[in-house]
């Protein structure tokens, strides 16, 4: 009887860990049955406005910044992929790292997810309601703003992260599905886009350049790999293969959706000489020209797999940054617990996410508060790849969990690209 009670408390323990938690890791040759937490920060990193972004690149220059969009998941592949693997290797969380380098960093990150939280929670509201409205127009944009709202807060409250992964999957194949098969129903011109490989860098197109390669893929959720990777029962250095081969098929799969977006934005727009608006809502009228080209169906086809991103990002973050807020609340207390689904501190920052930024869909968001988000927003990321540069090539890492040369190259790359895009910003805040 006692082995029993003993097995279930076993079976219970190795749930809270994870579904991968007391399996060895998978030779090469089976690791696909594991893939998912790389799926998961992609799927987050690519929202509405990463498709605004590459639609409006594409319908400017055509092909000619294709290469960027490549670059860009480079980076973002280098990034998550030194996150997880200071997880993996030490056994502690990317924060606990940062706190290590001085007690200023935890001041810095948690004013920066406090105010980043704010903000983000009514965008990524605001921008999952557009394709609900556009499909259900019964309702206002404000209305389906809160319910995305409200279903994401109450879905993260009551799963686990294995439930959520399958959700997050089934999303991502259905956004893939059809922003590529839109990109081949387009009928892209291949020599063109073996063109947008040359590195080229058209009149006045540094800031989308720059915007590609810094923002396609995602920003503060590319650390939280290292988070779902716990989750998912990943622990100690013989996880990095399989780790490395989650993440690259992750931002392969990424680099293909964006991609494909790109070759939206070049032949529709491109060629026919159509402008969209620089913001989320530009995404609308991409569905009228689809409508207007190729039928009712098509454009609603497309309005589904823009509602599948934008689910998919706000999903991705009401469950990551809440267990980013966790680990930081705890570490902050003292406590090297890391970051906890159902702890009171990550159901805290969801109810953050989802409740407050709501007044933000009832008023004009303030300005001030806008300029301070966007400073930080900015200075995130080269805090990122220069703690990853400090922090991966240390003694806290084992000899073969260090940075290698290649690591090296493309995460000083990375911030020298993210310093320079921070000066960017904020000179055109400032201006």
């Amino acid at each position: 009887m006692q082995d029993t009670h003993k097995k279930a408390e076993d079976d219970r323990a190795a749930d809270a860990e994870g579904p991968d938690a007391r399996q060895a890791p998978p030779p090469r040759s089976k690791m696909w049955r594991h893939l998912g937490p790389g799926i998961v920060v992609a799927a987050t990193g690519v929202g509405a406005g990463d498709l605004v972004a590459t639609l409006i690149a594409g319908s400017r220059f055509g092909y000619a910044l294709l290469w960027a969009a490549v670059v860009g998941c480079i980076v973002k592949i280098a990034l998550s992929e030194g996150s997880a693997r200071y997880h993996l290797a030490t056994g502690s969380t990317i924060l606990a790292g940062w706190r290590s380098l001085g007690r200023w960093t935890s001041w810095y990150f948690g004013i920066y997810v406090i105010i980043w939280g704010f903000i983000y929670g009514a965008t990524a509201m605001s921008a999952t309601a557009l394709p609900l409205t556009a499909l259900f127009p019964g309702l206002s944009l404000r209305a389906w703003a809160i319910i995305a709202g409200i279903f994401g807060f109450v879905f993260v409250w009551f799963n686990n992260y294995e439930t959520f992964e399958v959700v997050m999957k089934a999303l991502v194949g259905t956004m893939f599905v059809i922003m590529v098969g839109l990109a081949i129903l387009v009928a892209p011109s291949l020599p063109d886009l073996a063109r947008g490989m040359a590195f080229s860098l058209p009149e006045d197109s540094l800031f989308y350049t720059l915007g590609l390669i810094g923002g396609v893929g995602g920003t503060i959720t590319t650390a939280a790999y290292g988070y779902w990777t716990q989750a998912k029962g990943w622990r100690g250095t013989p996880w990095l293969p399989m780790m490395r081969v989650d993440n690259s098929v992750a931002y392969i799969v990424t680099g293909i959706f964006v991609i494909a977006m790109l070759v939206v934005g070049a032949e529709l727009l491109y060629s026919a000489g159509i402008a969209l608006q620089d913001s989320d809502q530009g995404l609308l009228g991409l569905s009228g020209v689809l409508e207007e080209r190729f039928g009712r169906t098509i454009a609603m086809l497309f309005l589904i797999g823009f509602a599948a991103t934008s689910v998919s990002s706000l999903l991705g973050v009401w469950q990551g940054m809440s267990l980013f807020f966790s680990d930081w609340w705890y570490q902050l207390k003292g406590r090297n617990e890391g970051g906890h689904e159902g702890s009171g501190a990550y159901r805290f920052y969801l109810l953050w996410l989802t409740f407050p930024p709501m007044l933000l869909l009832f008023a004009d968001r303030p300005f001030l508060l806008v300029i301070i988000y966007g400073a930080f927003g900015a200075l995130f990321m080269p805090f990122l790849a220069v703690t990853l540069l400090i922090l991966n090539n240390s003694e806290r890492l084992p000899a073969e969990a260090r940075n290698g040369v290649l690591a090296n190259i493309t995460l000083a790359g990375s911030a020298i690209l993210f310093v320079v895009l921070a000066v960017q910003q904020i000179v055109k805040l400032i201006g």
